[in-house]
């Protein structure tokens, strides 16, 4: 067989989905108990969210659940239905330590918490964003499982414009909370692949 079942990585790609809402739901629950001394929440970073949820998720599923977005198909050979497994298993993998190293000090919005300290160990030694990696191995992924020019690509256009528009005012957020202990992890680490980039 030289092309990929759509219907199983379908349900690879739910599967997938699925192991990442659980990482995250422990993680949302102890963050509503944190009290929070530097909120950045704006409405650009309110569309921004929305953005992610509807390229990574609500399109996804629409593609997975229906018929409509089916005009946008196309065909990809089985070596990248086997590609997309591989990289959803380390995109699923960083996405968990990134949470668990980060413990109390992770938000989903642009927050610095009481008690927030500065991770540098873990996934965090050698990149700063691991977390945001993930999420590139993800829409890597999504684009390989779910073969359809919208649904497939959806991931990786709202994570470029996310990443883009958030990843700067995240790392000034940190350097005016840390100062020079930022500015010297900032100085010797990668923000997404170590040792590259």
């Amino acid at each position: 067989m030289s092309e990929m079942n759509p219907l199983n990585s379908k349900i690879i790609f739910i599967i997938g989905m699925m192991l990442w809402l659980i990482v995250r739901i422990p993680y949302q629950r102890q963050q509503k108990q944190n009290t929070i001394v530097d909120d950045r929440k704006t409405i650009q970073e309110k569309a921004i969210r929305l953005l992610l949820l509807i390229g990574i998720l609500f399109l996804p599923l629409t593609y997975v659940l229906s018929p409509w977005l089916n005009f946008a198909n196309y065909d990809l050979p089985i070596w990248a239905h086997h590609l997309g497994i591989a990289t959803l298993v380390p995109a699923l993998w960083l996405f968990w330590r990134s949470h668990r190293d980060l413990g109390e000090n992770w938000s989903s919005t642009l927050q610095i918490r009481e008690g927030h300290t500065l991770m540098t160990h873990g996934v965090y030694q050698n990149i700063r964003h691991p977390m945001y990696a993930s999420v590139l191995l993800l829409c890597i992924a999504q684009a390989l499982l779910l073969p359809n020019w919208i649904a497939g690509l959806s991931g990786f256009v709202s994570f470029s414009i996310a990443y883009a528009t958030r990843v700067d005012r995240e790392e000034q957020m940190l350097l005016n909370r840390f100062g020079d202990e930022y500015e010297v992890y900032r100085q010797r680490t990668k923000r997404l692949i170590p040792y590259v980039f």
